[in-house]
């Protein structure tokens, strides 16, 4: 498995002493384990489907929520999914993000998380929404990575289009142009993670993608 904090330094246990056989007991355990023929693919286990929502609190991780319980077919199928909330870690800080993968190794992760706020925040604080969503996305992301998650969903938004565009617009139209510059911070950081998704994929072949959201309400 991969690491999840900084490397440290491997730590042994004291040799425990064997008497009375126990030692070739042991060594011919350990031979009858090595000559065991593996399980073939239909008989072995298969890992239940680990949900990490993000951002599960909100107005989409809501109603995700709401459809999950009420489909049968989720807990028949054994699927555990996690709705976090900002109590649950501060996504901005990578440690933090690592512990939470760390305790619930998530296989597929959906990102609605975000710092958000209305108009006049967004115009005031143009700078923290985008270096904050900036550190959220990139954690989740490279923590999805690094934690062999296999796929991930992100949620982008409207104001992510180009101020001035044609219409009907489509997601292959979000860079053709600057977003209204009343939210360019938290919108470019938006537009940011299809950017990433490519180049994870391009990179390291990870399945990552995105859906914007216009129809939400």
């Amino acid at each position: 498995s991969l690491p999840v904090f900084a490397a440290r330094g491997p730590t042994h246990a004291p040799p425990r002493s064997m008497s009375d056989g126990s030692e070739s007991k042991a060594a011919e355990r350990g031979r009858h384990e090595r000559d065991a023929e593996p399980l073939p693919p239909s008989k072995r286990a298969r890992a239940p489907m680990v949900v990490l929502v993000t951002g599960g609190t909100g107005l989409v991780g809501k109603g995700i929520e709401h459809t999950v319980t009420n489909d049968p077919a989720v807990e028949a199928a054994g699927e555990r999914w996690i709705f976090l909330s900002s109590r649950d870690g501060d996504l901005s800080d990578r440690e933090q993000t690592r512990a939470i993968f760390e305790r619930h190794r998530p296989t597929h992760v959906i990102h609605l998380a975000a710092m958000v706020g209305g108009l006049f925040k967004n115009m005031a604080y143009k700078a923290d929404f985008l270096r904050v969503n900036l550190l959220i996305n990139d954690n989740v992301l490279e923590c999805s990575r690094e934690f062999g998650v296999q796929k991930v969903v992100s949620c982008l938004s409207t104001c992510i289009f180009p101020d001035r565009t044609t219409y009907p617009i489509d997601e292959t139209m979000i860079h053709n142009g600057p977003p209204h510059a009343s939210n360019e911070g938290y919108a470019y950081a938006k537009r940011l993670i299809d950017v990433q998704n490519r180049l994870y994929k391009d990179q390291y072949g990870c399945n990552f993608t995105s859906i914007i959201p216009t129809n939400v309400y």
